[in-house]
């Protein structure tokens, strides 16, 4: 049985598979690769979970629009080119409020800080 070490979103994982498998688990392995790329062009920070049900998703999502066209083709029905997919909008969750003591900290840090570096300044 074949092994393949592959990286996908930054980890690394063995794979196994049948032999001679190898380098087609690795061009898919690279096609996930790409859409991680795509899902993290969008923004967002995802835990490596939600990171994978998209990729998953997306790749869903054209296996069933490739299945409907072998539908067609089969049928003898023309298959329209492929619109270009719409942008995904990732919208990141918002982060907590700040604690209004940890505001007044950094206030009060940067005000000695700035107090500091001009009497640094000074002769």
């Amino acid at each position: 049985m074949g092994q393949v070490n592959v990286r996908v979103n930054g980890y690394n994982h063995t794979i196994g598979c049948r032999d001679g498998e190898e380098e087609h688990v690795r061009q898919l392995c690279a096609l996930m690769e790409e859409k991680v790329r795509m899902i993290r062009a969008m923004g967002g920070q995802f835990s490596e979970a939600r990171m994978l049900l998209h990729v998953a998703l997306l790749l869903a999502d054209e296996a069933s629009d490739l299945r409907a066209d072998l539908v067609k083709l089969r049928n003898g029905q023309a298959v329209p080119a492929p619109a270009p997919a719409p942008p995904v909008v990732v919208t990141p969750p918002a982060p907590p409020p700040m604690d209004p003591q940890v505001t007044e900290r950094l206030v009060a840090l940067a005000e000695r800080i700035e107090t500091m570096a001009n009497h640094l300044g000074k002769p």
